[in-house]
């Protein structure tokens, strides 16, 4: 009878999710693998789902948060993912929030209030928030219907992404009773999954993975020395919207600059721009105004655009994990995309000596200790619990430092728990008119627009002559029925004009002190926080140049088993599938294709055979009969092979 109870359960669970999806997203079937994560979750286990980038990580969070009571917690690194998913969910009339640092408290407060009274469905985060005891309290009062971890690799510190904070989500599992968790990455091998589930204090071993195989895409390796030509070569020959991804921001500045003088449309995005830059240019991107973002891996997480036709890998990444879901924004439509990286010599002796940068030794990590509280003037004893704005290009030029080593530096102090880095700190816009009232008078708007601006910002802004005054170009936009873009090119011209002061707002780098300033003699680093991480990165590091260098397998099939899928069928369409389809192919090729057929049952020679391609068949038949030599396969009878392993009696 119990189990009668329960399977009828289970259709009716399944049955709701299914009219959910309809009723709001308007789709009539899932995605693989998607309901199966969301009955997973709506049984109340625990839940690690691995996707690949594009894979609809969100609507198995989504749909189960619709059917069960209570509010949602999202907690995720990605603002511009938070900001693109709340506005999405508002527009299908779901109630939905986030909360991130540079909020108005007001604002805050009242996105806490509407949780507690239950009024919310999602409640997006980032995990640093739960640093705030004040906020923990306020979220034990909440109606905690589900946790969603996005990004879940984070938690590992084996993981290519490492974020402490994400340490604290196990915490707050304790303030609720029988809330389940979903943890989701595009990227995990199986050591970080294991991780995942045990520092999110998971039930139990519960992992749904879809297969990691994109049959659409083509990876590609170009060993080239003049790396620009190539890069413009492959521009021109492919339409459509592309990514190009470089290390250094003043790379990606001037790949994009000489790609114009080429006629290519092109933009550059990196992290040092304003807020409001990247944001105009991501949207330029991603509404097709532009056509090619040249970026550095600051660009394109929670970015979700489906024509991308070709993302290009300029420099290589310093891992697999990085470079697969980089290289995943591609073809996210399911047509045909590829994904380009272009290598030499020098690349990979670059590679090479990032382990170097990423981990200096230890007497360069305590000197950029002692130099941030020398910047910060924080005396020893002090600091603890306080926060100071970081001007990184100030500090480096001051004391005449590397950037990447100072940075990696600043993230091995952090996961030793000393300080904390976040980039999370948003200031808002601000605004003040130069000119007094009687001048502006004077003054004659170069069009109605900018009448309407100047009128919108006296009227909004009371103070605005005296003081410089917060604003938001979203909402100026929104009243003036413009684009965000229109108001910020009003604002820049009536700013060179000398009509008014404007500073757009950026993301302001933040040190925060955990602990009181020690003095350098009791800094330690345990083996866990430096030797053993900086011999997995290298380890890493490794993976990817055997990548690059390993011209026998198919690209495809290298990235699927190095995170632990047993798939042996090659892609066909990358490099080295193409290259053995034109060339002819390689004798372990062929010995894995036939193996994997016979592991089903003997099988006659012309079955076999008819598993290639015309133009394959000649040399698929010669390596056959290697195997037949080799004693790998046997005659069952005339022209009847069988794997030798499964023979029961010896054939000779």
């Amino acid at each position: 009878m119990l189990i009668c109870e329960l399977k009828h359960k289970f259709v009716l669970m399944r049955e709701r999710a299914r009219e959910i999806l309809r009723e709001y997203w308007g789709y009539d079937g899932f995605r693989p693998l998607q309901e199966d994560i969301i009955l997973s979750v709506l049984s109340g286990k625990d839940t690690l789902a691995l996707m690949p980038t594009g894979g609809g990580k969100s609507i198995t969070y989504q749909v189960p948060a619709m059917i069960l009571e209570g509010v949602c917690i999202v907690i995720t690194p990605l603002i511009a993912l938070m900001k693109d998913q709340v506005e999405d969910l508002q527009r299908l009339g779901i109630e939905a929030e986030s909360i991130y640092t540079g909020m108005e408290n007001e604002k805050v407060h009242s996105i806490i209030n509407k949780t507690i009274a239950g009024k919310l469905r999602f409640l997006y985060i980032s995990p640093e928030r739960l640093a705030s005891e004040n906020f923990r309290n306020y979220l034990k009062q909440m109606p905690v219907s589900l946790l969603a971890v996005d990004e879940a690799h984070c938690i590992s510190q084996w993981g290519y992404d490492f974020r402490p904070s994400y340490l604290r989500i196990a915490e707050i599992r304790k303030y609720f009773n029988n809330v389940t968790v979903l943890a989701l990455t595009a990227t995990a091998t199986p050591e970080v999954a294991r991780d995942i589930q045990e520092k999110l204090d998971f039930s139990q071993t519960n992992v749904l993975s879809k297969s990691f195989r994109r049959k659409n895409l083509a990876y590609v390796v170009r060993n080239v020395e003049d790396k620009i030509g190539e890069l413009v070569h492959i521009l021109t020959k492919i339409s459509g919207s592309a990514i190009v991804y470089a290390r250094k921001r003043e790379t990606v500045k001037q790949l994009a600059v000489f790609l114009k003088t080429k006629d290519i449309n092109a933009d550059y995005y990196h992290a040092g721009l304003s807020s409001l830059q990247r944001t105009l240019k991501q949207n330029a991107w991603k509404s097709g105004e532009t056509k090619v973002i040249v970026a550095t891996n600051a660009f394109g997480m929670g970015i979700n655009k489906e024509d991308v036709r070709l993302v290009v890998h300029f420099d290589v990444p310093d891992s697999v994990e990085a470079y697969f879901q980089e290289a995943g924004r591609a073809g996210r439509d399911e047509k045909k995309a590829y994904a380009v990286m272009l290598t030499n010599a020098a690349a990979k002796v670059a590679l090479k000596s990032r382990v170097t940068k990423s981990y200096p030794d230890i007497k360069y990590i305590k000197n950029i200790y002692a130099l941030l509280g020398d910047f910060f003037q924080i005396a020893e004893g002090a600091g603890e619990g306080y926060a100071f704005e970081l001007d990184s290009e100030k500090f480096i030029s001051t004391f005449k430092l590397e950037r990447m080593k100072t940075f990696s530096s600043i993230k091995i102090l952090e996961a030793a728990g000393y300080l904390a880095y976040t980039e999370d700190v948003h200031s808002r816009s601000s605004v003040s008119f130069i000119v007094n009232r009687g001048k502006l008078d004077e003054y004659t708007p170069v069009s109605t627009k900018e009448d309407g601006l100047l009128v919108l910002l006296m009227r909004s802004y009371p103070g605005i002559f005296t003081k410089q005054i917060t604003i938001g170009e979203d909402f100026l936009a929104k009243s003036l029925e413009l684009t965000v873009n229109d108001v910020y090119n009003m604002l820049l011209a009536l700013a060179k004009k000398r009509i008014l002061k404007y500073i757009p707002g950026n993301n302001r780098f933040y040190i925060v002190y955990t602990q009181r300033r020690v003095p350098l003699s009791y800094l330690q680093f345990e083996k866990g926080i430096y030797e053993d991480r900086k011999k997995r990165y290298e380890m890493k590091v490794n993976r990817m140049i055997k990548y690059v260098e390993d011209a026998g397998k198919c690209r495809q099939l290298y990235l699927i088993r190095y995170f632990g899928q047993k798939e042996k069928e090659p892609c066909g369409v990358c490099d080295i599938c193409l290259a053995a389809k034109k060339n002819g192919l390689s004798f372990s090729e062929v010995e894995i294709i036939v193996k994997t057929e016979l592991e089903k049952g003997d099988k006659h020679i012309k079955e076999l055979v008819r598993l290639f391609d015309e133009y394959q068949q000649n040399r698929a038949i010669t390596h056959i009969r290697r195997m037949l030599d080799e004693d790998t396969l046997y005659y069952v009878q005339p022209f009847v092979v069988g794997l030798t392993k499964n023979k029961l009696t010896p054939n000779r």
